[in-house]
C-alpha cells in the first residue's frame, strides 16, 4: 500500500498499472465508511500477494485530484490497468463483492502470457515472443488475439505449415475479428508463392505483357509474402485500372486486406485508398 498525492500520481498509479493493476482509494479521515473499506482492501492486497497494488489517495489534501475523477462521495475506488482506469465502485463492499471486483480486472494468466508476448516481439525477442503466445494459448486455448499474433510470427520466420496448422484452430468467432481477412490473405498468399515463378521472371513477363494480369497478380502476392505491401499494390491497381472484373474483382478485395496489413503506415494507406478510389470512379 502506498498513499498517492497529485506529484506521484504519475509514477505511483498510471506507470505501475503498467506492469500491475493498481486500485486507487479516494478516502478522508473523517469519512466513516473509508475507515471499514481501508483495511479490508489492505488485507486482500497482502493476500493476493503482488497481484495487484493499493494507492491511497486522501481527497482532502489532493482536491485536484478528485475533481479529475470527479469524486462526489467516498470512499470511491478506481482500478487502473495498463495507464488506464478500467472500473470503479463508490461505497462499502462485502469482501466477497471486493474479491469479484479484483478478479474482474486482474490479468488471467493467458493474458499476462500474451501482454508478454506483445512486449517480446516489440523488442525484437521473437523466441521469447513466439514462447509467451504458446503459453497464452495453453491457458486458454480460445484466445484469438494470441493465435493471430503467433501466425503472423510463423509466417515471419518462413514456418507455413505451422501457420496454416495454427490458423485451422482459431475460433468459430475468429473471421470476425478485423485481423482476420488480412492475415488469411497473408497465409494464403504466401503458401502459394513458393508455386509461383519467382519475383524476378514475374516482372519480365509482365515487362513484355502488360495486360497479363495473371501475372500481375502472381507477382502482388509474391510480394504480399515477402510483406513488401506497396509494391504488391502496384501490380494490384494495374488490374483494377484495366480490367476490375477479373478474378472476382480479386484485385480490389486483396487491396482492402492489405489496406488492413499496412495499419502502421496509414498516410501509405491513404494514398492508396485515393489511388483505388480514382480508378473506382
Amino acid at each position: 500500500m502506498s498513499d498517492v498525492t497529485s506529484q506521484s500520481f504519475a509514477q505511483e498509479v498510471i506507470e505501475t498499472s503498467r506492469q500491475v493493476p493498481v486500485l486507487v482509494d479516494f478516502w478522508a479521515p473523517w469519512c466513516g465508511p473509508c475507515r471499514t473499506l481501508g483495511p479490508m482492501l489492505e488485507k486482500l492486497e497482502a493476500e493476493y500477494a503482488g497481484k495487484w497494488k493499493l494507492a491511497k489517495v486522501n481527497s482532502d489534501e489532493n482536491p485536484e485530484l478528485s475533481a479529475h475523477f470527479n469524486v462526489r462521495s467516498i470512499p470511491y475506488v478506481v482500478a487502473f490497468v495498463d495507464g488506464k482506469p478500467v472500473d470503479q465502485f463508490v461505497g462499502v463492499l462485502s469482501e466477497g463483492q471486493l474479491r469479484g471486483f479484483l478478479d474482474r480486472v486482474i490479468p488471467q494468466p493467458a493474458d499476462v502470457a500474451y501482454r508478454e508476448g506483445l512486449a517480446a516481439r516489440q523488442a525484437g525477442e521473437i523466441a521469447h515472443a513466439r514462447e509467451a503466445f504458446q503459453n497464452a494459448l495453453a491457458f486458454d486455448p480460445g484466445f484469438d488475439a494470441a493465435r493471430f499474433e503467433l501466425v503472423s510470427l510463423l509466417l515471419d520466420s518462413g514456418d507455413v505449415r505451422a501457420a496454416q496448422g495454427e490458423f485451422e484452430l482459431l475460433s468459430p468467432k475468429a473471421p470476425q475479428d478485423a485481423r482476420y481477412g488480412p492475415l488469411q490473405t497473408r497465409l494464403k498468399a504466401t503458401e502459394r508463392a513458393d508455386a509461383l515463378p519467382d519475383a524476378n521472371a514475374l516482372r519480365l513477363r509482365i515487362e513484355s505483357e502488360p495486360d497479363n494480369l495473371q501475372a500481375r497478380l502472381d507477382l502482388a502476392e509474391q510480394y504480399i509474402a515477402q510483406q513488401n505491401y506497396e509494391a504488391a499494390l502496384e501490380q494490384l491497381i494495374a488490374i483494377v485500372e484495366r480490367d476490375r472484373t477479373f478474378r472476382d474483382d480479386i484485385a480490389r478485395k486483396t487491396m482492402v486486406s492489405v489496406f488492413d496489413m499496412m495499419c502502421d503506415a496509414p498516410q501509405a494507406v491513404s494514398h492508396w485508398r485515393r489511388q483505388l478510389a480514382s480508378k473506382l470512379n
